[in-house]
C-alpha cells in the first residue's frame, strides 16, 4: 500500500507494479485543468472458488474485486471498456458528479443503453473540484454484485488531507458473494414476485472469512506498526444488504463520508449502505496482536430473511505471535437503529457550509414497499411475494418502469412515447405513512406503474423530504442520487413534520447517498446546476429492481457551461 508520506508520483508507480494499465498526459482545460488518466476495461467472465463451489462470474480485468482507479482533483478520466462476455454491462462512477457529462454517468436505460456482447464504449468525465473515496460498478441487472472497484481521488499535488498525514492507508471494499449465478439469481426472482435469496456470504476486498465454508485461509489482512495511524477507505458495494463494520479493540474516526471530509468524529463502529463510502482513522494503539474487522448485518426491516453470519478480515500487528487467534470484534445488533443513528448524528461538514435557504421547489417524497395483485394463471410459480401477492416498491406510489431506450437520448432527441413528465411533487394520498399504511389483503396495497420523470429548471434551489412508509414494512433505505451531491439538513423518526422538525443549515454533511430512517425521514437540500437525466433509487438492488426509484429531468442553462453537450459518437445503441 502507498505510504502518505511519498508523492503522488509514487502512489502512481505502485500501479505499475500491479499491472494496471495506466498512461498520464496534460490535456486543455476543459471544464478545469489537471491531467487525463487513461484505463482500459475488459468485462471478462472469470471461473471463481469460494465456499466450497466453483462458478464463472463476470469481472473486469479478470480481478474480483475489480481493478482501482486513480486520480487527482480536477483530473480528466478515461475509461475504454471492451465487453468480452454474453451479458450486456453499463459502469457507472458512484459519487461522481458528472458535471456536464450525463451521457458517461452508467445506468442502464438512464443515460445509455447498455454496452452489448463485442462492443466497446468509452467514459470520459472530469473529478471537477471532487476528491476522496468513490467507488465504480455495474449498473445493469444484478452484476453489480461482481463488478465493481475502487475509484480514489486524491487532492492536488501539495495539498494536505484537513488531518494528520495517516502511516498508510487502505481501501476495504464490502460485498456480498452468491453461489448462484448472480444474473439467475435476478432472473428467477423476478419471476418468482417475491423476495431475493439472502446471500451466501459477506466479503472483504472479495474475501469471505473464516467463519464461513472452506474459507480459513480465503482471509482479507492488513499488517499494521505498533503506534501508527492508518487511513481506511471504505466502499459498501453490496447488492442487498446494509453493514455494521468494527475492529475488535480500536476506535474509529470518520473523517469522510462519500468523498466529502467530515469534522472529526470517534466511534467504535460505523454503518454503511450499500453505495455509501467512509474514511476512517485508525490508531494501532493496542498490544501487538491479530484483531478482527467484522463485517455483520444491519436489517431494519420486519420479516425478511438475511445473512446472519459475519464476514472477519484481519488486523494484524507486526511483531505478533503467528497463527494465533484473532480477538473478537463487537458488533451491534443486527436491527439495532440507535447505533445507526448514533453514527449519522456524528457526521457533519468540516466547515460550515452555504446552504441554501430560499427554497424554489419544494418537493415530498414517500419512498417503500408494496404488494401488487396477482395476475399469473401460476401463482405458486409467480406469485410469492406477501398475501400470494407480487412484491414492488415505489416512490410516491408510482413504480418505476425502466424504459427500452436511454431516457437521456430520448429526452435529448425529443423521442416520445418513452417516459411522461408528470411524477408528482407530493404524494398522491397524505395519511399516517408509518403506523397508518395498509399492510394487509384485502387492503390496496398496490402502486401505480410508470416511467414518470421530474422536470427541473435550471438553477432550482430545491428541497426534497423523503418519507419512509410502513405499507409493508418500514425500513432504512439507501437513497442514491445521481449527478448531485446533496446537504443532509434533517432527519427524524415518525412523520414528517415542518413545525417540530429541526435542520442543520449550518454545517450539514454533503452526501450523495442518505439513508432515510427506518419509520421516519430525512430532508436534502441542493442546487439543480447540472443539466441531464439523473436517476434517484434506492441501492438495495432488490428493491431498485421492484421499482423503487424515478428520474429528474434538469433543463439546460444559458450560459456556455450550463448545457448538456451533444452525445458521444460511440454511445451504445439499444
Amino acid at each position: 500500500m502507498a505510504n502518505l508520506h511519498t508523492s503522488f508520483t509514487i502512489v502512481l508507480s505502485f500501479l505499475f507494479i500491479y499491472g494496471y494499465n495506466y498512461n498520464v498526459h496534460v490535456m486543455a482545460q476543459w471544464p478545469s485543468g489537471g491531467s487525463t488518466r487513461f484505463y482500459d476495461f475488459k468485462v471478462q467472465t472469470k471461473r471463481v472458488t469460494k465456499l466450497c463451489s466453483t462458478k464463472d462470474m463476470v469481472t473486469i480485468n479478470g480481478k474480483f474485486p475489480g481493478p482501482s482507479v486513480y486520480a487527482q482533483e480536477d483530473d480528466r478520466i478515461i475509461v475504454n471498456v471492451t465487453n468480452e462476455t454474453p451479458f450486456n454491462i453499463t459502469i457507472h462512477w458512484h459519487g461522481v458528479r458528472q458535471k456536464l457529462s450525463c451521457w458517461f454517468d452508467g445506468p442502464s436505460y438512464i443515460t445509455q443503453c447498455p454496452i452489448q456482447a463485442g462492443q466497446s464504449f468509452t467514459y470520459e468525465f472530469t473529478m471537477v473540484k471532487q476528491k476522496g473515496t468513490f467507488f465504480w460498478h455495474a449498473h445493469v441487472s444484478w452484476l453489480r454484485a461482481t463488478v465493481y472497484g475502487a475509484l480514489i481521488v486524491y487532492p492536488k499535488a501539495g495539498v494536505p488531507y484537513p488531518f494528520k498525514a495517516p502511516y498508510e492507508e487502505h481501501t476495504l471494499i464490502l460485498g456480498e458473494y452468491w453461489l448462484q449465478d448472480v444474473v439467475q439469481l435476478e432472473r428467477a426472482t423476478a419471476a418468482s414476485g417475491g423476495p431475493p435469496t439472502p446471500t451466501n456470504a459477506y466479503t472483504i476486498n472479495g474475501h469471505p472469512g473464516p467463519n464461513y465454508n472452506c474459507s480459513n485461509n480465503d482471509v482479507y489482512q492488513i499488517d499494521v506498526v505498533s503506534g501508527k495511524t492508518y487511513l481506511l477507505r471504505l466502499i459498501h458495494a453490496g447488492l442487498n444488504m446494509e453493514n455494521f463494520f468494527a475492529i475488535a479493540n480500536h476506535k474509529l474516526t470518520i473523517v469522510e463520508a462519500d468523498a466529502e471530509y467530515t469534522k472529526p468524529f470517534t466511534t467504535d463502529r460505523v454503518m454503511l449502505g450499500p453505495g455509501q463510502t467512509m474514511g476512517v482513522l485508525v490508531t494501532a494503539d493496542q498490544s501487538p496482536g491479530k484483531y478482527s474487522m467484522a463485517m455483520g448485518p444491519y436489517m431494519s426491516a420486519k420479516g425478511v430473511k438475511f445473512q446472519n453470519i459475519s464476514s472477519i478480515a484481519y488486523f494484524q500487528y507486526s511483531g505478533a505471535v503467528p497463527n494465533s487467534l484473532s480477538l473478537p470484534a463487537k458488533l451491534p445488533c443486527f436491527n439495532d437503529n440507535l447505533a445507526v443513528k448514533t453514527v449519522m448524528d456524528g457526521l457533519r461538514s468540516l466547515k460550515p457550509v452555504n446552504v441554501s435557504r430560499q427554497i424554489d421547489t419544494d418537493l415530498f417524497v414517500t419512498i417503500g414497499l408494496n404488494v401488487q395483485k396477482c395476475h399469473s394463471k401460476t401463482p405458486k410459480q409467480n406469485c410469492q411475494g406477501l398475501n400470494n401477492g407480487v412484491m414492488a416498491a415505489s416512490m410516491n406510489n408510482i413504480s418505476f418502469v425502466k424504459p427500452k431506450i436511454s431516457l437521456l437520448e430520448a429526452y435529448y432527441k425529443k423521442i416520445n412515447g418513452s417516459f411522461t413528465e408528470d411524477f408528482p411533487g407530493v404524494p398522491l394520498k397524505f395519511y399516517d405513512f408509518v403506523n397508518g399504511a395498509p399492510n394487509n389483503a384485502p387492503n390496496n396495497t398496490q402502486a401505480l406503474n410508470g416511467t414518470k420523470a421530474l422536470v427541473l429548471e435550471y438553477g432550482a434551489r430545491v428541497q426534497l423530504i423523503m418519507q419512509d412508509t410502513g405499507t409493508v414494512t418500514t425500513e432504512n433505505h439507501p437513497i442514491h442520487l445521481h449527478g448531485y451531491s446533496f446537504y443532509v439538513v434533517g432527519y427524524g423518526t415518525g412523520n414528517y413534520n415542518p413545525k417540530t422538525a429541526n435542520f442543520n443549515l449550518e454545517d450539514p454533511p454533503y452526501m450523495n447517498t442518505i439513508g432515510v430512517p427506518v419509520g421516519g425521514w430525512a430532508a436534502i437540500r441542493f442546487v439543480a446546476d447540472n443539466p441531464g437525466v439523473w436517476f434517484m433509487h434506492c441501492h438495495l438492488d432488490i428493491h431498485q429492481s421492484w421499482g423503487l426509484g424515478t428520474v429528474l429531468v434538469v433543463k439546460n442553462g444559458k450560459g456556455d457551461l450550463e448545457i448538456l453537450p451533444h452525445p458521444p459518437a460511440d454511445l451504445p445503441q439499444c
